[in-house]
């Protein structure tokens, strides 16, 4: 059952629990729990989970599983419709406050740093593309792929060229289009927002009170980890998912499927990768250096705690229940 409180005023605290972790850490497993044990329902921030076409390859909370515990922001949009960062926190912030309004704990659950930041702190003060931008992009991108998008942010933006990796397609157009349209560095728009952003719990676009809690664990641990889940994608049909996709007439240039497992599963289909082998390995290489691109992003929030996702789940539990016991 709900445990929220309320002050002097009787109006209600609103308390909100994140579960923030790089890809394969648990997050799921643990919010569920969590939901389950003090009550509540989670509310997804992983950019991939908002898509209703890929479920094998991005892990997504099972039927049974969102039918025992509310989700929401999963499958609200189709693949041909990507939802950006501003796009989720407009949806999202209007879903938030109709939970903390039935009084219900919230859990903030996924690891698509930029769509938390987003809801919780509000977007980077970065102007909309031109349209003859997002056009010349597109011809561009159509023409001769990410290569000359890459040259360009290494020549111009040499922050976000290492910042970004080569598959994150999305982002290092971005980060072209807006040297294009301001002949300054899309780095620098991030720096200006990163520095006012150290805490993700200080009051901004939100006046909620918020405990972050971080899952990690080991390295080589990990990569067990995701070795394994890499062999069940593949076992639960990942690859037919997306030739079937293709079949029911998308083009494989969707935002969504130029993610890791997708991207290296299209690969696969046609040839770029030769070898079974080679496939998985290339998919368990990418989904590491998400994982270190992830843990880099969510360092910069020093109010989080940390827990081993399988060893501290005891800790983790009782400073979950204390902070919704809490009063504000």
């Amino acid at each position: 059952m709900p445990r929220s409180h309320s002050d002097s005023s009787g109006k209600a605290q609103v308390k909100v629990v994140v579960i923030s972790g790089p890809t394969a850490s648990g997050k799921t497993s643990v919010s569920l729990e969590l939901a389950e044990k003090f009550g509540g329902e989670i509310v997804n921030f992983d950019s991939l989970l908002l898509y209703r076409e890929v479920n094998i390859g991005t892990a997504k909370p099972t039927a049974r599983e969102r039918n025992k515990i509310p989700h929401h922001m999963i499958d609200v949009r189709s693949i041909s419709e990507p939802m950006n960062a501003a796009d989720y926190a407009g949806v999202a912030m209007t879903v938030v406050e109709n939970l903390l309004a039935q009084n219900k704990n919230v859990y903030l659950v996924g690891g698509s740093g930029f769509y938390l930041q987003a809801l919780l702190k509000g977007m980077y003060d970065s102007p909309s593309t031109p349209e003859h931008v997002q056009e010349k992009s597109r011809l561009l991108y159509e023409r001769e792929g990410i290569i000359p998008f890459i040259q360009i942010l290494k020549d111009h933006d040499p922050v976000s060229f290492h910042r970004y990796h080569v598959n994150d397609h999305y982002r290092i157009r971005r980060a072209v289009e807006h040297w294009w349209s301001h002949e300054t560095a899309f780095a620098d728009e991030r720096s200006k927002k990163d520095e006012s952003n150290q805490k993700l719990n200080r009051t901004s676009v939100h006046d909620w009170d918020i405990l972050h809690i971080h899952l990690d664990l080991p390295k080589e641990e990990h990569l067990n980890i995701i070795k394994h889940r890499t062999r069940a994608m593949l076992d639960a049909g990942l690859e037919k998912e997306v030739r079937d996709l293709l079949a029911s007439g998308f083009t494989g240039l969707e935002k969504p499927l130029q993610s890791i497992g997708y991207k290296e599963t299209l690969d696969y289909i046609f040839g770029v990768l030769k070898t079974e082998s080679e496939y998985v390995e290339r998919i368990v290489i990418s989904t590491r250096q998400l994982a270190k691109s992830q843990r880099t992003w969510f360092k910069k929030d020093l109010s989080k705690t940390t827990y081993h996702p399988l060893e501290q789940r005891e800790g983790l539990t009782a400073q979950v229940n204390k902070f919704l016991q809490s009063k504000s």
